[in-house]
């Protein structure tokens, strides 16, 4: 091929060719295809299906079903009498006296008839246009056959098959080769050659670490001709740090992994990171993907917790938070449904959330299933800012947590002293108020010994607080009921204890009024419970005999939101009422600060003041202040008794039907799981573990199936099932049923070890096949279903932006740790609706480390990665889309980050090349391709250097610069194979 003119090579600096070429190839390779397809189409009308497939009841029939029948003749209805959901009642006699199917007789087959019918009246199904004419044939060939229902075949256990016997043997390593074989060669194809070295690096390299090979690789794995050359690469790859990084961003897509909460605010998760560390460690670690399963649903309910199975549990604070919801009990089924959903989805590959309303309308999941599975997780303390039931602190040793607890109660010793003498001014000042006020002093001999415990939480009805751990504590000032200790306004509750004096012998009135609620106990009994919320309702009143002498006495209050209140008085045979708190019925609570601030040198002076006001500068550095130490983001359940669960009518919480006991999917297992008996002393109960012990059984239909195919999914393009998180009747069947079971079986016989399967998998010829089809292939197999060849596919957008770092040579392979900003364009930040907010400052080294690290913020993804198809993380993510589209060439011709990857790129290549301009092209290309370029291709960038210096007036730097965005545009650098 000729050099192309200097000018066309000027122009490669201003335009790029990705998305164009990306396109074309596309479509040249879809036109076969195509034609096949509309070829196989003609040949088989023509000729009666001469090359028809055996039918098989779950790939053809069923969804046929499924999705144009089973609306009106399901599982939930039965108009005219028919259902279609199972092999009994499909044959059963309608309300007309007529049969929908007769086995063997498709012309006695009622169903027939109406799905061909002309009558617009009687056709089947009456929207639409109807059954298309191969889903009529279909049906018909199937009531010819005899109507047989198969058990589904996800639902039938897992039996490792023997292996196929295939007829070319030399080239079936193992049994992945035979089993893709064999289905080749009963369609008459062969595999497609081996790939050449080059690729087979890149591709492999790419797989395993998410990151090119370097040169050096190159030239050892080239010059390496021992048999075991490929090998040596696989074992070093699986052992590098950087499998963990790129494979734990897998499962991080499926676990719908982000670092804030979503919605208004979108505020971040707090330590949300150290779950991302754990996933990255356990791949790295090679842990048993059945451990991995344990720690994430009950790390927290082990035998024996580790810091680590405290941080997978974090797998529960992933998903979106709603910090202020409309409807309280509706937000919180629906986070239960997130936790139903991403569980069912990601271990298991069903869509069991569908159940939520009504029985799935496809899968044997009845309604009850659903809420069985909900009532796993019911018991669950929802996600909050911050506090001890979303963070926990990690110890590794005893002697770690003894420190630790030990330095806990000192600092709140230094907080109780300062609240004391905080309350201690502000009781001065307000005294001092009073009097200037005239007012009365309150009969101070009511309450003695009075304490109390201050709690920060958020409860929607009246706690046992006995559960939480209280704040701070300490002795009451004002000797009174006084809520004016909160540091906060809302979302607190107080424990008050102390005794009441009784003077005499008689009947005594209690008045309570609270917000949100209260409990007021005396003596032992329990004379008031009151759960009024944000003011409504009337004041509490009871009347009870009490003996002379101390009585103890407990309030309990809480307060949500909405404005704080606690008011309470007593009366007595010899005595109008009179307070028991801080403040008297009817008056509304002195914000003693405001008051000191206007008018505290005129009560007590200026020093007094100065006093009050250094008190509250340390006492306000004292609540920020924090024990060092590793705080992780995990599950909290409110104890051990299981909070209960009922079927929701159409999904309504306020429309409870029957309790429901935790269960497993009936399809799936029968038993009713026995829930653990409990000590009172218990923090959960134990749920969770039973799930997660189930779901990590050698016996589970699904777990082995699931993860296999996601493993495979993610070496060849797509999933065994291509629809990873789906392996219910609306998903798609398995291309090859047979190796997925056989790969299921020797996982589960192999310990669970997911390294053990990458190798597997890599090491088969399949893997290693090229990616260029034949023609019989394209013909024959256009959708690549059999595996004729290997998909070509696009680096993902991590890989991207890693590839651009690796290439320039700023990569910064520190590991773990917090998450990292890289720069966003100030035009960016500005459409958030608090520009900026959230997105903090890294500095280059930190913003140059691997995007797995990258701050997730949903509101606000990173440019790039967005533009290279990042999912959107507020659900689970089975399978990334691959676009081609104008921001990806926008972002790679134009974008700052590519721009400064491409200077560093120039003066990379100049330190390692030195001044010749042809030993520089090299060294872009061994970088960047790694390869050696033609003569043709230096001469090309020979020339298109010279044009951009002589005739657009470009600097030596600035056109090496562009040289070098041309080969970071270059399709062979963003494309496998």
């Amino acid at each position: 091929m000729e050099a192309w003119p200097a000018h066309l090579h000027a122009r490669l600096a201003s335009f790029n060719f990705v998305g164009v070429l990306a396109a074309m190839r596309r479509l040249y390779l879809a036109l076969p295809r195509l034609f096949a397809t509309c070829l196989t189409l003609v040949v088989s009308t023509a000729f009666g299906q001469a090359t028809e497939k055996p039918l098989d009841f779950n790939r053809d029939v069923q969804p046929i079903l499924a999705k144009n029948c089973y609306q009106c003749h399901g599982p939930n209805d039965a108009e005219g009498g028919l259902r279609l959901n199972s092999q009994e009642a499909s044959r059963a006699v309608l309300e007309s006296g007529l049969k929908a199917i007769v086995p063997g007789k498709p012309d006695e087959s009622e169903l027939l008839r109406r799905v061909t019918s002309t009558d617009h009246s009687e056709r089947m199904p009456p929207e639409g246009k109807g059954l298309s004419a191969a889903q009529v044939d279909t049906l018909k060939r199937w009531i010819a056959s005899g109507a047989e229902w198969e058990q589904y075949w996800a639902f039938r256990p897992v039996v490792k098959p023997a292996v196929p016997e295939v007829t070319d043997k030399s080239w079936a390593k193992g049994p992945i080769d035979a089993f893709i074989l064999a289905q080749l060669e009963a369609a008459n194809l062969k595999p497609a050659p081996a790939a050449d070295k080059v690729t087979l690096l890149r591709r492999i390299t790419y797989d395993l670490t998410g990151l090119p090979p370097t040169w050096a690789e190159w030239e050892a794995f080239r010059d390496d001709s021992s048999p075991e050359a490929y090998e040596k690469v696989v074992d070093r790859l699986l052992a590098s740090k950087h499998y963990g990084e790129h494979w734990a961003r897998k499962w991080l897509d499926v676990v719908r992994y982000a670092e804030t909460n979503s919605f208004e605010r979108d505020n971040p998760k707090p330590h949300v990171w150290r779950y991302r560390d754990y996933v990255i460690n356990a791949f790295n670690d090679d842990i048993p993907y059945t451990q991995f399963i344990r720690e994430q649903l009950a790390g927290d309910e082990l035998d024996n917790p580790t810091p680590e199975s405290l941080i997978a549990t974090g797998y529960y604070r992933l998903g979106l938070w709603d910090d202020e919801p409309a409807d309280r009990e509706l937000a919180r089924f629906d986070e239960l449904d997130d936790l139903v959903a991403t569980t069912s989805q990601a271990f298991l590959g069903l869509t069991i959330n569908c159940a939520r309303c009504h029985d799935h309308k496809i899968d044997p999941l009845p309604q009850k299933d659903y809420y069985a599975m909900a009532a796993f997780f019911s018991n669950i303390r929802p996600m909050q800012t911050r506090g001890d039931h979303i963070e926990q602190v990690l110890f590794r040793t005893d002697a770690d947590r003894q420190n630790y607890q030990n330095e806990l109660e000192n600092l709140q010793k230094q907080r109780d002293e300062f609240q004391a003498r905080v309350a201690e001014s502000e009781a001065k000042f307000r005294a001092a108020l009073a009097a200037k006020n005239g007012e009365g002093k309150p009969d101070s001999s009511d309450l003695d010994s009075l304490r109390y415990s201050y709690y920060r939480e958020s409860w929607d009805n009246l706690p046992d607080f006995a559960m939480f751990k209280a704040e701070r504590s300490g002795d009451v000032p004002s000797k009174r009921f006084d809520i004016s200790i909160a540091d906060r306004p809302d979302a607190f509750g107080f424990v008050f204890e102390g005794t009441l004096n009784v003077p005499a012998d008689g009947q005594y009135t209690f008045h309570l009024d609270s917000d949100d609620g209260s409990r007021l106990i005396v003596d032992g009994k329990e004379l008031i419970k009151y759960d009024g919320i944000h003011g409504e309702g009337t004041v509490q009143k009871i009347e009870v005999a009490l003996t002379q002498g101390q009585k103890p006495i407990k309030l309990e209050y809480f307060q949500r939101g909405g404005g704080r209140g606690l008011t309470m008085s007593w009366k007595g045979p010899n005595f109008d009422f009179r307070p028991l708190s801080a403040t008297p019925d009817k008056q509304e609570r002195i914000d003693i600060e405001q008051v000191i601030n206007t008018q505290g040198e005129s009560l007590l002076g200026r020093d007094a003041v100065r006093e009050y006001r250094r008190l509250k500068r340390e006492q306000n550095e004292l609540r920020g202040r924090q024990v060092p130490a590793d705080y992780a983001l995990t599950i909290t359940e409110y104890g051990h008794r299981g909070r209960e669960m009922f079927l929701l009518e159409r999904g309504n919480p306020q429309s409870p039907g029957p309790l429901v006991a935790p269960g497993f999917p009936g399809v799936l297992d029968s038993s009713v799981p026995a829930m653990p008996e409990l000590p009172e002393s218990a923090k959960t109960s134990g749920r969770r573990r039973i799930l997660a012990d189930w779901i990590a059984s050698d016996k589970n239909l699904l777990t082995a199936r699931v993860m296999v195919n996601r493993v495979w999914q993610h070496h060849f393009g797509r999933g065994i099932v291509r629809s990873p998180n789906n392996f219910g009747g609306l998903g798609t069947p398995p291309t090859h049923p047979q190796l997925l079971d056989w790969l299921a079986a020797d996982l589960m016989e192999h310990d669970w070890r997911l390294k053990r399967l990458h190798k597997s998998m890599v090491m088969s010829n399949v893997y290693q096949m090229s990616s260029r089809p034949s023609a019989d292939a394209l013909e024959k197999d256009p959708a690549n279903d059999l595996f004729s060849r290997f998909d070509m596919r696009r680096l993902g957008a991590e890989e991207v932006r890693d590839t651009l770092l690796a290439t320039s040579g700023t990569l910064n392979t520190k590991m773990l740790g917090p998450s990292i900003y890289p720069e966003i364009s100030a035009e960016v930040l500005a459409g958030q609706s608090v520009p900026g907010a959230g997105w903090q400052k890294s500095s280059p080294e930190e913003a140059s480390r691997r995007s797995v690290y990258i701050h997730v913020k949903r509101s606000l993804l990173t440019p790039l990665l967005s533009a290279f198809d990042l999912p959107d993380p507020d659900f689970s993510c089975d399978s990334r889309f691959s676009t081609t589209q104008p921001a990806q060439s926008l972002a790679m011709l134009n974008g700052k980050f590519t721009g400064d990857m491409a200077t560093a790129f120039a003066q990379r290549i100049a330190k390692e090349a030195g001044d010749d301009p042809k030993q520089r092209i090299a060294a872009a290309y061994r970088i960047a391709l790694c390869r050696e370029p033609s003569e043709v291709e230096i001469d090309r960038h020979l020339k298109l250097i010279d044009t951009l210096e002589k005739e657009h007036a470009q600097s030596k730097e600035s056109a090496w610069r562009l040289f070098c965005l041309t080969v970071l545009n270059l399709n062979e650098y963003l494309y496998l194979d």
